[in-house]
């Protein structure tokens, strides 16, 4: 187990000279505006899906389902699609930054999904004062830096 720390230390250290000599990474004041850019659209595309499903269980009499579960369903689609894509979500866009990996690419659609998965965690952004970073950036071995 020592040497698995050690390695993904090495790995760490590694990514973080990286992006510090090739790339620009963002602050915390642009990760929270991106998450409230993000959060806002993905409440509401949640908001529209949920009264969607509740026209027909008021109608049809389709089993409800608490609106949690759009939340979290919306929450993945949504960084799933954008980042897998494109490898920036709209909150991204607008603050001219974008989600790499150790090389400064488009990170692969595999780690994509483990940083999506990750986001499902309620406790994920508390890491920041644990790892200096997120766990769903911290897992996925990515990060988001300023584009040029």
């Amino acid at each position: 187990m020592h040497e698995y720390n050690n390695d993904w230390n090495k790995q760490t250290s590694n990514i973080e000279r990286l992006i510090h000599t090739a790339m620009k990474k963002v602050g915390d004041g642009t990760r929270i505006l991106n998450f409230i850019i993000d959060s806002i659209l993905i409440f509401l595309l949640a908001f529209g899906a949920f009264q969607y499903w509740n026209f027909y269980v008021v109608n049809w009499h389709f089993t409800p389902v608490n609106f949690w579960w759009f939340i979290a369903g919306m929450l993945f689609i949504y960084y799933f699609l954008w980042e897998g894509f494109t490898g920036r979500s709209p909150g991204k866009w607008l603050s001219a930054s974008k989600v790499v990996n150790a090389k400064g690419e488009k990170p692969r659609l595999g780690w994509v999904l483990v940083r999506t998965l990750v986001r499902l965690i309620v406790v994920d952004f508390f890491f920041n004062a644990i790892l200096g970073m997120p766990l769903h950036d911290y897992l996925s071995k990515t990060t988001v830096v300023e584009i040029d």
